[in-house]
């Protein structure tokens, strides 16, 4: 039997007991000693579990539920039916007084509203949004940064039972109407422009060019983010000071049902369309204050940061923290901007005591030889989360010897598709070198053999055989649902197929493989991309790297391009090299046919690795929704690569 990971962190017993999953098992009607005594609790208890912690959370409600789950089938689950709330009447609930949000951006002072302040903002968005034609149901499309203004225009809608939509800003035109052309806004809120690396960028070209292909926009409410010219080709544009001049102090929340939809959020789309997730008020909040509190701890008065941006789903985990009376910390720009070290001041200038970030990030950090913690003061760290892509061992050394020695680190996984996580961390555990902790509570997380065998020790498909609250309720546009069962489960009836390969511990960890869309099958062994990448990303001679399973007579090469770090040359000597760790590290199947160097490798706009579309380049199929891309010219390079046998 193969050794178990060795440990770098466990909480103390003080830590433990301070804990609100502590408090939460303490106050269950199940004895309840352990992490896994919960989360047994949670699966094996549905009802109970997530009934206890409806009323432990703190979660405001007009009227409670008839019953906890009306039909446990996957997909069309129904949850808390009979309930009526609000999601804004949640994230703004609270003493007035405490600090609600602390905004930062490039270019911009910082900016902090307590929760008075937000809620009187958000009042006077609302009236004036309504004055436009706000209402219950109504669509509002935001393709704007992350900022004070955005999150005051989210809960204005949302305060009204609307639905909101968002792309950021640095999104191409054709990757915002391919999105929000889908659901037909009536309002769209955009910026004038945005700043990114030192760099001033106006978006009123972009925004035209959605507003040139989107009909039905009723009103273009426009925040002077950037302070640059912005002529917008709109009958009727509002300006977002103009907006809040009212004296209204209060917002009205519109009761809905705990189904009805909150927000519409979007796959990656790098080879096809773009599918329209739609994601409903209850099972949303209720999914993110369990993540928040029984996950990751995070307590009132905490301040929790993510690096994001409005176009990826953690913004939305972000700013629910509101709901938890943490003060979350907004910014947006670069993080590398002037330096990598930014980010770190910005922890410490604000207090954040929850950071969140990701892999790249963290690599950008250790290859400059940065130390964050000569670089700020980061004694008020309790924990580091995670995602975008599998931390690596060397990372999780990294952190613990770079960044703070007693902190809770957490990889956690999950996605925009269900809006919170599958696996992640928990306060009670040690934390393993590379492995995620756990299976979050309620979440049925097994990995399971093609032929549907529950695998343990072994690498196979992350399904989820129960069902949870943040269960979408659909796609936009999709009445029948043939599109969602098709998604998620077409692979195993009734049971959830996540699309990553994921190997679970005995005792209860998990190691992420990558995609399971995207894997690599040479000879019929089925190879997660991540099994790869670990092996090389370590090597100083190389940046960045990307893997795909380019078909050729029947079966497939790997195909591996790097990146080369700045100053480094590529040759055929290291190019063995590579192939030598990837075969010390894995196996001789993992070896690439091809070593190539490339001088990008392409990412979405919320930082992920787009194999779909290099393997699309490199066999000469065409590459959809290019704007979905951060870099998408990179393309070019991998549909001119030379293999040696045409």
């Amino acid at each position: 039997m193969e050794a178990a990971n060795p440990v770098l962190w466990t909480p103390s017993q003080e830590r433990q007991q301070a804990s609100l999953l502590w408090r939460f098992m303490q106050s269950a009607s199940a004895k309840l000693e352990t992490y896994a005594d919960v989360h047994r609790w949670s699966l094996d208890a549905m009802e109970d579990f997530w009934a206890h912690f409806w009323e432990f959370s703190g979660l405001r409600a007009s009227h409670g539920y008839d019953s906890v789950l009306a039909d446990a089938t996957m997909p069309g689950a129904r949850w808390f039916p009979g309930t009526r709330l609000n999601y804004a009447e949640n994230l703004l609930a609270g003493d007035a007084g405490r600090l609600a949000v602390i905004g930062c951006s490039e270019g911009r002072d910082d900016e902090q509203l307590t929760r008075g302040e937000l809620q009187q903002r958000v009042a006077r968005a609302q009236a004036g949004l309504r004055a436009l034609g706000l209402r219950h149901g109504s669509r509002v499309a935001a393709f704007v940064p992350n900022c004070v203004e955005t999150l005051v225009l989210m809960l204005a809608t949302t305060a009204s039972g609307g639905v909101w939509t968002s792309c950021s800003p640095d999104f191409g035109a054709q990757g915002v109407v391919d999105r929000f052309g889908q659901v037909r806004p009536q309002l769209l809120i955009v910026a004038d422009g945005y700043r990114y690396n030192g760099r001033c960028f106006a978006m009123d070209t972009k925004v035209n060019g959605v507003l040139e292909q989107i009909s039905g926009i009723e009103h273009v409410v426009r925040i002077p983010f950037a302070d640059v010219p912005s002529e917008l080709a709109h009958s009727s544009v509002v300006e977002y000071p103009d907006l809040l001049q009212n004296n209204t102090v209060v917002p009205e929340f519109t009761q809905v049902n705990f189904n009805h939809p909150l927000y519409i959020m979007y796959s990656s789309g790098t080879t096809g369309p773009p599918k329209s997730i739609v994601h409903g008020t209850g099972g949303t909040l209720l999914q993110h204050l369990k993540e928040h509190q029984l996950q990751c701890d995070l307590q009132p008065g905490h301040r929790l940061f993510w690096f994001t941006t409005c176009g990826w789903m953690m913004w939305n985990w972000l700013v629910s923290a509101l709901a938890s009376r943490a003060t979350i910390v907004l910014y947006d720009g670069s993080p590398g901007h002037p330096d990598l070290g930014a980010m770190w001041r910005l922890a410490e200038r604000t207090g954040i005591t929850h950071f969140g970030t990701s892999p790249k990030f963290l690599s950008a950090c250790a290859d400059a030889g940065l130390v964050p913690r000569d670089e700020a003061d980061l004694q008020q760290f309790r924990a580091l989360l995670s995602t975008g892509a599998p931390l690596v061992p060397e990372q999780f050394d990294w952190v613990y010897q770079n960044v703070h020695d007693d902190l809770h680190l957490a990889s956690i996984s999950g996605g925009t598709d269900i809006i919170g996580c599958f696996l992640g961390g928990n306060p009670l555990s040690p934390v393993r070198r590379g492995e995620l902790q756990c299976a979050q509570l309620g979440m049925d997380v097994q990995a399971w053999s093609p032929d549907g065998e529950q695998l343990t020790g072994e690498c196979g498909e992350l399904v989820c055989t129960r069902p949870f609250p943040s269960l979408p309720t659909g796609f936009w546009d999709d009445p029948d649902g043939a599109k969602y069962r098709a998604a998620y489960f077409g692979d195993f009836p009734k049971v959830w197929t996540h699309g990553d390969f994921v190997e679970i511990t005995a005792a209860g960890g998990a190691t992420i493989y990558g995609r399971s869309d995207t894997t690599l099958n040479p000879g019929g062994v089925r190879i997660g991309t991540a099994e790869i990448y670990r092996a090389v990303e370590n090597l100083p001679e190389i940046a960045d790297t990307i893997v795909v399973g380019r078909p050729v007579a029947g079966d497939i090469d790997i195909v591996l391009c790097v990146k080369m770090a700045q100053g480094a040359t590529f040759s055929d000597v290291l190019a063995d090299q590579i192939c030598q760790a990837i075969r010390s590290a894995t196996t001789p199947r993992h070896v690439p046919r091809h070593v190539l160097p490339v001088t990008d490798i392409p990412y979405t706009i919320s930082g992920k690795k787009v194999e779909k579309a290099v393997l699309a380049a490199v066999t000469g199929r065409p590459v959809q929704n290019r704007d979905a891309l951060a870099n998408p010219e990179s393309l070019a390079e991998y549909e001119a690569l030379d293999f040696g046998d045409e």
